[in-house]
């Protein structure tokens, strides 16, 4: 610093004078009123905001307790219209079940054609496929080999009985309606109670007839078969193949995804760019470094499938019946119990019981039905 006077704030020379000192403490007076209005302006919005906002608590409050009656409200009219809904359900039962299982069977067709129809020849040409049923020609290798595997739909109240024989099924089928007495005639006085009635239908359902699929070869999926036999886990072998098919030297590109089939042995890889998977298919077979030794494995194309024609057909299960109006007034162990013992009995029409499904009133189930190879 220059001097020790640098270090001090200068103050003005002079006093200032009575008249601007009356001044300056008027002008602060009016800032300290302003103020004070502020002030209690901001409490009053303070004690307000606070107000409305116990209002809408409170409000709230009852809005939740109203909404809390008007479900318990409703929770008990549905509950006393329930039997009511379940005759009405009863009879449109059979159509939606009918559309569902047609809507099952074209998404899990679609979904078939479009992810598991894999062609294992690479020199495979381009021909269309249409399954008509049985191939009469057994020296065909390019065949289509479809299994029937359908979802049916149960409402509640209701079960699928499947017997040993066909002849028992028809039987029950021919009865329509049954009489089954429940294990509770001990407890009460009226027998009546204790039976229930049930109505027997037989189980139709929708087949394909007919299927033609139109068959691509994919630009970004491989297929990769004869894959050794070594003692590592699945993981393990899916990246030790998307390591050697992501290199460029080999061949290959980035690996967006890779998986086993099932039950079949074989990857699938998929390529993030098009046109890799031509290349590979070219070469037909690579050896592969894996745990320390060469395996030669074999690379095939992935086929596409896109569903062009597909036409059903009506089909009844022969040795399934569908069971239907059944009471919520066993358990459900109890309640398959009863409906199995009821229907064994020779004297009621009944059979050797294969197996038995049972969906309680107010639920819904799924039974999957497969081919029949009995016969």
């Amino acid at each position: 610093m220059d001097s020790e006077t640098d270090s001090f704030v200068r103050l003005p020379d002079g006093p200032e004078s009575p008249e601007e000192l009356r001044r300056e403490i008027e002008r602060f007076k009016e800032l300290y009123s302003l103020l004070e209005q502020e002030c209690v302006k901001l409490r009053t919005a303070k004690e307000a905001a606070e107000q409305r906002t116990q209002e809408l608590r409170k409000e709230g409050e009852i809005l939740h307790k109203i909404i809390e009656h008007q479900i318990s409200l409703n929770r008990d009219e549905e509950r006393a219209h329930q039997m009511d809904i379940f005759v009405a359900q009863e009879k449109n039962t059979r159509l939606r079940m009918e559309k569902q299982v047609l809507e099952n069977k074209l998404e899990e067709l679609k979904r078939r054609s479009q992810g598991d129809l894999v062609m294992l020849q690479s020199d495979l040409p381009e021909k269309k496929m249409v399954f008509k049923g049985l191939v009469a020609n057994k020296d065909d290798m390019n065949k289509l080999m479809l299994t029937p595997w359908i979802r049916y739909p149960l409402p509640g109240g209701s079960a699928l009985i499947t017997f040993e024989t066909a002849e028992v099924a028809q039987r029950i089928i021919e009865m329509k309606e049954h009489m089954v007495e429940l294990s509770c005639w001990e407890e009460v006085e009226d027998l009546d109670q204790c039976r229930i009635r049930v109505q027997a239908a037989p189980v139709e359902i929708l087949l394909p007839s007919a299927l033609e699929i139109r068959l691509t070869q994919s630009s970004r999926n491989i297929l990769v078969s004869d894959l050794p036999s070594l003692d590592i886990p699945e993981e393990a072998l899916l990246d030790k193949l998307e390591l050697f098919f992501s290199k460029r030297k080999n061949g290959g590109s980035e690996v967006e995804r890779r998986e086993f089939l099932d039950d079949s042995g074989q990857v699938v890889l998929t390529f993030a760019q098009d046109g890799v998977a031509e290349l590979l298919v070219e070469r037909g077979r690579i050896q592969v470094p894996i745990m320390g030794g060469k395996y030669e494995v074999k690379i095939s194309p992935y086929m596409n499938g896109d569903i062009t024609d597909l036409q059903l057909q009506p089909s009844r299960c022969p040795r399934t019946v569908l069971l239907s109006g059944i009471p919520d007034v066993l358990s459900e162990e109890s309640m398959k119990d009863t409906l199995e013992i009821h229907f064994q009995k020779a004297s009621r029409g009944g059979g050797e019981v294969d197996s038995l499904a049972y969906v309680p009133a107010g639920r819904t189930g799924m039974a999957v039905l497969v081919e029949d190879t009995q016969g």
